[in-house]
């Protein structure tokens, strides 16, 4: 529809990025990229939470639902049940995107914004810190719920088992191994996320998704935010599941006494966001920013040179206009 200001036969101009054709071009990408980093730093306060509350109730559902299809997997093949795994948790992303979310890890894209200097550094930390919040809050009341719902008991405690055993092994890291699983994580969230920027539709969308979430997820790499439900689901299981319930599976209470907030916040929690922050705010992030500015670079001397030529003529004057002076002077 035309506006009515629109002249005959003059196309109309798209008034927003979100009005404007979108590719798969990297160049249009990269477009998409910049209005989504801004969009996240300037959304007001009370909205960019309430949405990073949901964001990390996604994750967490996701990571419900992960270790659902995991439990009680056998003598399956062991890569053949984690990618079952990964797919069931890319639920969590599907839903932030297409439901709407804030999520800390997706959000540290907005360093693209702070690169091109639309948003300062201070605006950037306050973003980072509120959603990461928002994401806490999130997890922790779905881990309210599901042990509320006594979901570790479904397959005889084994579901419990589950997760008690996924929340240690994330505590046996070295730092620099969660933090470079950390950085690994992010990368492919944020090669997900930027990949949704050539399509508008909610469906490609979702399925462009799905196989960077299970690479990550089946390759056991780190995500800081899921690790806010997994490892307190897992401490809220040790602190009070019954000593019937580890009789049952023959284990003991005692096995998993590491799982603490002490050994999750300094052996996984701060690394593990520490290597988030670096694989999608920087290596994607200022990563796909440093390419544009090489390109904008490159393009400059080109530029230049097109000056030069017509400056080498007069305001009126044209080279076609030139050689027919000069042809008229000979005849």
């Amino acid at each position: 529809m035309k506006s009515p200001n629109s002249s005959p036969g003059v196309p109309t101009v798209a008034n927003s990025a979100h009005d404007a054709p979108q590719s798969s071009t990297p160049a249009s990408c990269y477009n998409q990229a910049e209005i989504y980093a801004k969009s996240k730093v300037t959304k007001a306060p009370i909205q960019s939470f309430g949405l990073a509350i949901f964001a990390g109730a996604f994750i967490a559902l996701a990571f419900v639902f992960y270790l659902t299809v995991t439990t009680g997997s056998g003598d399956a093949p062991w890569g053949l049940v984690r990618l079952v795994g990964g797919i069931a948790f890319s639920l969590g992303l599907i839903l932030v995107v297409v439901c709407g979310g804030e999520l800390f890890t997706s959000s540290v894209l907005s360093t693209v914004a702070w690169a091109q200097k639309q948003v300062t550094g201070t605006e950037l930390l306050k973003c980072w810190c509120r959603v990461y919040a928002g994401n806490f809050i999130g997890a922790m009341l779905m881990v309210g719920l599901i042990t509320a719902a006594g979901m570790y008991e479904l397959d005889g405690g084994n579901w419990g088992l589950n997760a008690l055993k996924v929340a240690q092994h994330k505590l046996h890291h070295s730092w620099i191994q969660a933090f470079s699983l950390g950085i690994l994580c992010n990368m492919l969230v944020c090669f997900g996320v930027w990949m949704t920027f050539a399509s508008r539709d909610m469906l490609a969308k979702s399925l462009l998704l799905i196989l960077p979430v299970a690479m990550f997820v089946s390759s056991g790499f780190e995500h800081s935010i899921a690790n806010m439900f997994m490892v307190p689901m897992g401490m809220m299981i040790q602190a009070i599941a019954s000593p019937e319930f580890f009789a049952s599976l023959g284990v003991t209470q005692e096995q998993f006494a590491d799982l603490t907030v002490a050994n999750f916040v300094f052996n996984n929690l701060i690394p593990v966001t520490l290597g988030n922050i670096v694989g999608g705010g920087v290596v994607v992030g200022l990563g796909y920013w440093w390419i544009e500015q090489c390109k904008t670079t490159l393009a400059e001397p080109h530029k230049a040179h097109n000056d030069k030529v017509s400056a080498s003529y007069t305001q009126d004057e044209t080279p076609q206009h030139s050689t027919e002076r000069k042809l008229t002077k000979h005849s």
